[in-house]
């Protein structure tokens, strides 16, 4: 009976540690998307690109293959003109594998002018991730907008 309650308790030990780890995990990966969106897309913020992308990233938009130098390009030539972005995300589903992950999820991000919002785009979206001495960092990327009526 000892036996059966010593093995009970470290099968039991062992999936709690295994789930917290994915639960972590996922948490850490969620945060990514979002921080990096934030941080990126939002603020602009050329400097923090290597917090979130890996040194190959790519970002597959619409259509069109962009690589680090590309997307650096575009957030140096982008004029907001005082217009805010403001990211919001779906999950669909994360897979962790070791050190590799994917995301689905949707993402859908608002334009404000002062108080008054200005526009809406919303895309489909997956990401791929590896974790590297420094924590998750996205090597890709793939976009697809969505209609506006969605």
């Amino acid at each position: 009976m000892k036996k059966i309650l010593t093995s009970s308790i470290l099968i039991f030990t062992f999936f709690n540690i295994s789930f917290a780890q994915t639960s972590s995990d996922e948490d850490l990966l969620k945060a990514l998307v979002q921080k990096s969106f934030d941080d990126i897309f939002s603020n602009m913020d050329v400097e923090s690109i290597p917090e979130y992308f890996t040194e190959d990233f790519i970002l597959l938009e619409h259509g069109e293959v962009w690589d680090l130098t590309n997307l650096k390009s575009m957030l140096n030539s982008d004029n907001r003109n005082g217009i805010k972005r403001i990211n919001d995300f779906e999950f669909i589903q994360i897979k962790v594998n070791g050190d590799t992950a994917w995301l689905a999820y949707h993402n859908k991000a608002s334009f404000k002018k002062g108080d008054e919002i200005v526009g809406e785009m919303k895309w489909l979206e997956s990401a791929t991730a590896i974790r590297t001495k420094d924590g998750w960092r996205m090597d890709m990327l793939h976009s697809t907008r969505k209609p506006q009526n969605e």
